[in-house]
């Protein structure tokens, strides 16, 4: 008996092994998810090559004479607006100044003994006891003390307005490219400190064929893609279209604003510009939900009407919010997956429910 029951386990299981797999007539229902395809009207795109530039740059430069001792806006550094680039000696301005302070508190003084002698001489003066010219000297002395008071608050004015300039400063946020000075070098007034570009809005700027004059106007609006940023798209607005073209070339300007609030685009990329501003076409489209790459090839599930499925080739073409158009053997209307796609077989049993899509 111990001999059979040995024999009996290697049968059953190879019997289970030689089974045929199941088809996919035999499989369970999958779960899945439908849409119903749709037409809608589309624009053709315009696709443009264009250089992402910064909005705002600028040679930022000294208004006074002085020698560099420090120099902290190094390349590549990352300043916020009035952060220091570089400082200029102070020694000698900051000894004027305590000079002139110290005058300034003495001619005040002066001018307080002299403002209170005059108040004594009028006093004698409507009691007749001193002279015309007497009474006129102090109130001289009073004007003289206030004007050497203005003079001396001016000069303190100007040399705290000197140290002030001393510290050269980042005009607006940005990053420094270049560096055009050095510790230990006089700089005279207008002599430049760094170079400096925002990032925080760039454009990009496009040479357009003339033949897309008439379409790309002010407003229009783009997606930006960029060839060393994979799969990263912003948009974009055309904020200026010049109205002159290249003699050579017969293109014009375009400038596209984008935002680049995480700082990821740098002036100088390479940008593909895509613009909604073709001709208008019928189109059908579908979720990008229903496109299932394999390889080089892209398929869309459809639903039968038996609750199975099948799968046909497919081009995709223009996107429009969570929808994209395309070309193959489908017609608006008809089912397509949109959910458990990726597991499916053709001619698989399926159990699908409807899944509702904003409108592109």
């Amino acid at each position: 008996m111990t001999r059979i029951k040995r024999n009996l386990v290697p049968v059953a299981l190879l019997a289970l092994l030689t089974l045929p797999p199941l088809t996919a007539q035999q499989m369970p229902p999958a779960p899945v998810r439908y849409t119903v395809a749709r037409e809608y009207s589309l624009r053709r795109a315009i696709q443009l090559t264009g250089t992402v530039e910064s909005r705002t740059t600028s040679r930022v430069a000294t208004t006074i004479a002085g020698l560099v001792e420090a120099f902290p806006g190094r390349e590549g550094v990352r300043v916020k607006k009035g952060q220091t680039l570089a400082k200029l000696r102070r020694t000698t301005r900051e000894l004027r100044l305590q000079s002139t302070e110290g005058q300034l508190r003495e001619a005040e003084t002066r001018l307080e003994q002299a403002e209170t002698f005059l108040q004594r001489a009028q006093e004698l003066y409507d009691s007749q006891v001193i002279s015309q010219q007497r009474y006129d000297d102090a109130a001289y002395e009073v004007n003289a003390w206030k004007g050497k008071v203005a003079q001396l608050k001016a000069d303190s004015a100007l040399l705290k307005d000197d140290l002030a300039r001393l510290t050269i400063r980042a005009p607006f946020s940005g990053v420094v490219v270049q560096e055009l000075t050095e510790v230990g070098q006089w700089l005279k007034v207008g002599d430049e400190v760094v170079e400096l570009i925002s990032t925080s809005n760039l454009e990009v700027i496009v040479a357009a064929p003339e033949r897309y004059f008439r379409l790309l106007k002010r407003g229009t609006r783009a997606k930006v893609r960029f060839e060393s940023l994979p799969g990263l798209e912003i948009s974009g607005r055309v904020t200026a279209v010049v109205p002159r073209a290249d003699a050579s070339a017969r293109t014009f300007r375009l400038k596209i604003r984008i935002s680049n609030r995480r700082n990821r685009v740098s002036a100088g990329m390479l940008a593909q510009v895509s613009f909604q501003a073709g001709d208008a076409y019928q189109a059908t489209m579908v979720p990008k939900d229903a496109v299932v790459t394999e390889g080089r090839r892209k398929m869309v599930y459809l639903l039968n009407g038996d609750n199975t499925v099948r799968s046909v080739p497919v081009q995709t073409g223009e996107g429009a919010g969570s929808w994209v158009a395309i070309t193959g053997p489908i017609r608006p209307g008809q089912k397509v997956i949109t959910r458990g796609n990726e597991r499916l077989s053709p001619g698989q049993m399926v159990q699908a429910r409807l899944l509702k899509y904003k409108s592109p």
